[in-house]
């Protein structure tokens, strides 16, 4: 071969090896004397910041202060979770709040995670889920300031911001600043009917649709914004902000954020798949694939497509139909951009299951198993069951989601962070 022809290719090797790098990678860091993270010049122009990793902006917000945090597995900058970086940075944080799911753990491992003590730094965790949902003036004492950095999928009935709410509310009610570290929305569309007052609870705490389609700092500004903390309290908030954001930028978890949406396509389809729970139709908790599969064992004739729910500890210890044949659709393969494109949730899933049901007036009877929420909470109004029940198309489902659709698009401007 000839010198000049050698050299060419070797250079057309070369950059195509520097060319190939995963945008999804975290990205390149220094660290000055002080200590702090910076972020390089060429990964501030290409790659999507979350407000963690900007720990040169708030870490000296921080100095000389007794933190509190709320976080969970998600809570990481690159592979280590927010509270050893910045307890390495000198932060002195002196309590942890942990929300469903737990504070720290391998999910895939089911890890149970202490309810008191930190095993790794120490640090007393105070349990945020079943009974206790809402920090008391107890728990606060001795806090100076509060920071919550948890990963939300963008969906009403996603109870990460029904806790951030309660966070917002103590806070306000006991003088204490609240910074958040913002984190992209992987569902950033809006759709979905609005969730009418009468159906007010911890999976659906505010008169929201069931995608909202902002992130967790802009929907907390919404939350202050839109007077729903308890009287009208107003929460002190210090929004550390995404760099590199816009709300149709892609965005792929780095983390599951909790153990039943293990994969990205799970975290896509989640918004369409959970008002299944309020069925007697499986969305594949105790397999593999949760939020992925839908199916019953009374679909045997309409579906060749089958699976069987086991208990899986620390993931699904009790699924629904467990132990039993289900058949019914395999949706590991969809095209979830349709969602981000259309804007639109798929109702046509839930339309056809339950054409395909033999049993219809057992279809959304949520007393049937222990694990399924009431149908009427997770849609936020009780229209969707009776028009799916008394036939209505798609389009005529959607026309009724108006004038509240729009008028909340509306609302919603107002709190936005990003384009």
């Amino acid at each position: 071969m000839r010198p000049y022809l050698l050299t060419f290719l070797l250079a057309v090797l070369f950059v195509s090896a520097c060319s190939s790098g995963k945008r999804g990678s975290p990205p390149t860091t220094t660290t000055t004397n002080a200590g702090q993270q910076q972020v390089s010049r060429e990964s501030t122009r290409i790659e999507l910041i979350t407000g963690a990793e900007q720990t040169a902006v708030y870490v000296p917000m921080l100095k000389g202060k007794r933190v509190g945090i709320v976080a969970n597995p998600t809570s990481i900058i690159g592979p280590k979770h927010l509270v050893d970086t910045l307890r390495s940075l000198g932060v002195n944080i002196i309590k942890a709040f942990g929300p469903e799911h737990g504070f720290r753990g391998q999910a895939s491992d089911g890890a149970k995670v202490q309810n008191d003590v930190d095993t790794r730094t120490g640090i007393p965790i105070i349990s945020l889920y079943g009974s206790h949902t809402k920090p008391t003036p107890a728990d606060l004492k001795g806090v100076d300031i509060m920071i919550f950095d948890i990963q939300d999928v963008g969906a009403r009935f996603y109870t990460y911001i029904s806790t951030l709410h309660l966070i917002m509310e103590a806070c306000a009610e006991n003088n204490v600043e609240l910074m958040i570290l913002d984190r992209p929305n992987p569902n950033a569309y809006i759709d979905g009917p609005i969730r009418e007052e009468k159906y007010k609870s911890f999976i659906g705490m505010h008169p929201i649709p069931i995608t909202h389609g902002m992130t967790i700092g802009e929907y907390a500004r919404m939350i202050n914004g839109e007077g729903w903390l308890n009287n009208k309290i107003q929460c002190k908030l210090n929004i550390i902000k995404l760099q590199n954001y816009t709300h149709t930028k892609p965005y792929t978890l780095p983390v599951k954020p909790s153990p039943n949406l293990n994969t990205q396509q799970s975290i896509l389809l989640y918004p369409s798949l959970c008002l299944f729970e309020g069925t007697v139709i499986s969305v594949g908790r105790g397999t593999q694939m949760p939020f992925q599969i839908l199916g019953n064992p009374k679909l045997e004739d309409k579906y060749k497509f089958s699976f069987t729910p086991v208990a899986i500890p620390g993931m699904s210890e009790t699924p629904l139909h467990q132990n039993e044949k289900c058949y019914g659709l395999d949706l590991r393969n969809y095209d979830t951009s349709n969602f981000i494109k259309t804007g639109r949730l798929n109702l046509q899933w839930l339309i056809e299951m339950y054409k395909a049901y033999p049993e219809k007036d057992k279809f959304f009877d949520h007393t049937l198993n222990k694990r399924m929420n009431n149908f009427d909470r997770l849609a936020g109004t009780e229209n969707l069951k009776k028009q799916i029940i008394s036939g209505k198309s798609e389009d005529e489902i959607r026309r009724s989601w108006e004038p509240g659709l729009s008028q909340f698009k509306l609302m919603r401007k107002k709190y936005l962070l990003y384009q």
